[in-house]
């Protein structure tokens, strides 16, 4: 996939528990802490626009972590920004940056992600509607209002990974689907994450 801007070495990161994205999807996000407002001036200001969706871990950050173009913003009354990020690819942290930012920025590394940057996959073990009634199941079991009927007619990747970043998984959980390989590895995980929900019903833990 060709952008007109060349991918940077250094990102500004967003870290945020329970929040991925997987590549070409879209992630709206509400943003109001004033340290992450100026991240959104400046970032505007670069030629990429692009942001790195992290999560937390401990008392660091994931090493693997998703940048996004910020591709939609609004302003509401009350000074917080509605945004939409474009995901393009995941990345490897490499290292934070000491600076004078009030939010933090780091060093990363695209190389083994270079499959995000090529057009949609396609899970050619996908069994559509078993995946649809594990979900369905699932969705009774949370108690989770969602559309089946129109997701169903979705591409096999927008259907795996809109689940998968939807879906109310633990960090955990959210972490090991953003780190899955392929399409269908990342199929495979989302699927056994609902099946041991089903088995384990309302009193589950979630997997380590």
């Amino acid at each position: 996939m060709a952008f007109r801007f060349d991918l940077p070495s250094r990102i500004a990161l967003f870290p945020l528990a329970e929040a991925v994205m997987l590549p070409r999807a879209k992630l709206p996000l509400h943003v109001f802490e004033p340290r992450y407002l100026q991240m959104l001036d400046d970032t505007l200001k670069t030629d990429h626009r692009l942001i790195g969706m992290i999560q937390p871990v401990d008392d660091g950050l994931a090493d693997i972590g998703c940048a996004g173009r910020l591709v939609a913003f609004s302003e509401s009354d009350d000074g917080r920004m509605m945004i939409t990020l474009r995901a393009v690819s995941r990345f490897r942290l490499t290292g934070i940056e000491e600076g004078f930012a009030p939010y933090q920025q780091a060093q990363i590394d695209w190389a083994e992600f270079a499959r995000d940057l090529g057009g949609p996959e396609f899970d050619p073990d996908l069994d559509r509607p078993a995946l649809l009634d594990r979900l369905c199941r699932y969705a009774e079991l949370r108690q989770l209002s969602t559309d089946l009927k129109e997701a169903g007619k979705a591409a096999d990747e927008v259907l795996i990974n809109a689940f998968s970043m939807l879906l109310p998984f633990s960090p955990g959980e959210k972490q090991a689907l953003l780190e899955t390989r392929t399409l269908t590895e990342r199929r495979e995980l989302l699927e056994g994450l609902i099946d041991y929900a089903l088995r384990c019903g309302e009193n589950d833990e979630p997997l380590q």
